[in-house]
């Protein structure tokens, strides 16, 4: 799940191995640099380490930076769970939207699908695309119509159906885009109005391949509509796996799944644990050509 850690850094596949106990701190200083961790938290985590450094200090200090809290509840017994799909162009959002949908029907629920990117027409048919593959109603219009149209019938249209869970994918808008970042906040007051407390949940796609650029992105988005939680896309084909440091210790919210595929299967629920010993048993391991 989590091999673009080896990638990161820079470990190869054909050597022997051998484990140690300890490293040095300047080779882990190279190490989390080559990961692409942002250089001011690097310091932060060496900080207060020793000059040599065994695993479970490693470990306490990266557990630490993951020591935030979700801002949302879920509204258990409420039918449907909104969610809206926010990010730039070409960070995936409407591939995570149907890996989400695939979940949620294998879970046993019934999805609806909203076509609120209505900026492109291209984003209009993919969706409809996945949502026939996968046997899943959608809300969708022609391109240029108003996007918060389509929200508010979606909304409608699953209260009404008794649908569980809505999905509603948005232009990938980006933040300096001041009319596109406008119309983003309307739809989320009017998804509100459909619903009262609708969007339940806004959820982020970041671009791992993006590395630690995306975090000014996700500030920005945050601050013009308030972001609940983030999944980091094509971590399978990057080199940067380090920057999910980077974004929980600069944004403090969670990550709720990452993407490690182009399959509707290739979305992973985040295990913070499960990722911090991938990189603990990368830093510990010797491996000689």
């Amino acid at each position: 799940m989590f091999g673009f850690i080896k990638k990161s850094l820079g470990l190869g596949s054909k050597e022997s191995v051998k484990l140690r106990n300890e490293i040095d701190k300047d080779e882990l200083e190279d190490m989390l640099l080559e990961a692409d961790v942002n250089y001011e938290l690097v310091e932060k985590i060496l900080e207060q380490l020793p000059q040599t450094i065994t695993r479970v200090q490693l470990y306490n200090s990266l557990i630490a930076i993951f020591d935030y809290k979700a801002h949302w509840i879920y509204p258990e017994g409420q039918k449907p769970f909104v969610e809206m799909i926010i990010g730039v162009n070409g960070a995936g959002k409407t591939t995570t939207i149907a890996k989400l949908a695939k979940k949620y029907k294998d879970e046993g629920k019934e999805v609806l699908l909203g076509a609120a990117d209505t900026f492109r027409a291209a984003a209009i048919e993919q969706l409809s695309r996945w949502a026939q593959r996968l046997d899943i109603p959608i809300v969708a219009t022609k391109q240029g119509h108003d996007p918060s149209a389509v929200v508010y019938d979606a909304i409608n249209s699953a209260v009404a159906k008794g649908i569980d869970n809505v999905l509603i994918d948005t232009a990938g808008r980006l933040h300096t885009q001041v009319n596109l970042a406008g119309e983003l906040q309307k739809m989320v007051r009017v998804a509100n109005k459909a619903l009262e407390g609708a969007p339940h949940r806004k959820l982020l796609i970041i671009d791992g391949t993006q590395g630690s650029s995306a975090i000014n992105q996700a500030q920005a988005f945050n601050e013009l509509v308030g972001i609940d939680g983030i999944i980091i896309t094509k971590l399978d084909g990057t080199a940067k796996g380090g920057s999910i440091l980077s974004i929980a210790d600069e944004l403090k919210m969670p990550i709720y799944y990452i993407g490690v595929g182009e399959s509707a299967d290739d979305l992973k629920k985040f295990d913070i644990k499960w990722y911090l010993d991938s990189i603990l048993d990368e830093v510990f391991t010797l491996r000689e050509q």
